[in-house]
């Protein structure tokens, strides 16, 4: 189990997985990397947003539908494991949820890092995928949990005095910020009014902060880049298949606009080179898998 190549992502709630990464991750399980998800919440405060599935069944049973639509996209994304950290969605600030002592924004911190810790320990990844510590553009408070605890857990994970009774220390190699880059964004803006389509990136996408210039790591996800279209879907009540935005350029021009994702290489216990093109640079030989 040392030499196996692990990749976990941290996530706040279903459907998150899809909408961030899947596409890297369907590639990393691809070349045999062990890919483990922990969503932290059960995505109890999720609205319907599909209006096909705004009917009683699903609204009675939301909870337990949104548990049905992960285990499709974590099957269509190719994870081979789904770890649930075990805490209530906290919904928005100043919300009811929010003020739940159940809820993940409201748990104990040393408790939502000792459950982190402990899978990481278990399931021992070199590498770390988390939520950036810059989320002014959706600052929900489940996110911002994602990022603290991640960042804790890092280092404490690999230390023999913490949590001692969670397991064998286990130290991750790297750690990485998911990144929706402006250069996405804008590639996308563009090939809709190139092909004389509605952009749904209007001027609040548009005048969103840039973090391109922290990009560390771009990852071609050639071959995969439906994977995320896929996942999605999989989340019926979240997503409506006649989104715009997700789904608004055909598929095969889809998959030629922007075929990368980006990351922020936050943490690293191994030499890093200037600009990556493999999450374990420096950790493996991506010939060697």
């Amino acid at each position: 189990m040392d030499d196996r190549l692990c990749l976990l992502c941290v996530h706040a709630h279903p459907d998150d997985e899809a909408s961030k990464g899947a596409s890297t991750v369907a590639a990393y399980h691809a070349q045999g990397v062990h890919t483990v998800l922990v969503c932290c919440t059960g995505g109890e405060e999720g609205e319907i947003l599909n209006p096909a599935m705004d009917i009683p069944d699903v609204r009675e049973r939301l909870a337990e539908v949104r548990m049905e639509e992960l285990a499709r996209s974590v099957e269509i994304i190719g994870y081979d494991e789904l770890v649930m950290l075990g805490y209530r969605d906290s919904g928005m600030p100043d919300s009811p949820a929010n003020a739940r002592p159940d809820c993940f924004a409201r748990a104990p911190l040393d408790e939502a890092v000792g459950r982190l810790v402990r899978v990481i320990r278990r399931t021992r990844p070199q590498v770390i995928i988390t939520y950036a510590d810059d989320q002014t553009g959706y600052p929900h408070p489940d996110h911002l949990r994602v990022h603290e605890i991640s960042v804790i857990a890092f280092d404490a994970a690999g230390d023999p005095d913490a949590y001692p009774e969670l397991g064998p220390p286990w130290s991750p190699s790297k750690m990485y910020y998911n990144v929706w880059s402006r250069a996405r964004t804008l590639a996308l803006h563009q090939k809709f009014l190139e092909l004389g389509l509605e952009s749904p990136y209007d001027e609040r996408w548009l005048e969103r902060p840039s973090h391109d210039d922290r990009i560390t790591t771009v990852i071609d996800i050639s071959g995969h880049t439906e994977v995320r279209s896929q996942a999605l879907l999989a989340h019926a009540t979240q997503v409506d298949p006649t989104s715009k935005f997700w789904f608004g350029l055909p598929p095969e021009v889809a998959r030629t606009v922007h075929p990368v994702e980006e990351f922020i290489l936050a943490r690293s216990r191994v030499e890093a080179v200037e600009r990556e093109t493999d999450l374990f640079a420096g950790v493996a030989d991506l010939a060697s898998r």
